[in-house]
């Protein structure tokens, strides 16, 4: 699954190279929302047993994505697939 994930956020950012401007609110949304899931994966590979707060991850990315929806639709897929795979991970 995190290979999923991964691919996910791959795929996010060469959309959000390709969307044209975003806004520094949801800039500033994604970017702490990828640093989130980056830490959750570094932890997850180094198997450590360190309290991880993870609540929430799956529903912010369905709260950004939905915000990205009307001025950003070419994202909003990705978004949504990244939510899933969250959600599927029980993040």
């Amino acid at each position: 699954m995190d290979n999923n994930l991964k691919e996910s956020l791959r795929n996010l950012h060469r959309s959000l190279a390709n969307a044209g401007p975003v806004d520094e609110e949801l800039q500033e949304l994604l970017r702490q929302l990828d640093e989130d899931i980056r830490q959750l994966l570094e932890q997850r590979a180094a198997d450590t047993e360190e309290a991880t707060t993870t609540y929430g991850l799956a529903e912010r990315t369905q709260e950004i994505s939905a915000r990205f929806a009307a001025r950003h639709p070419s994202l909003e897929p990705t978004l949504r697939e990244l939510g899933r795979i969250l959600g599927n991970m029980g993040i």
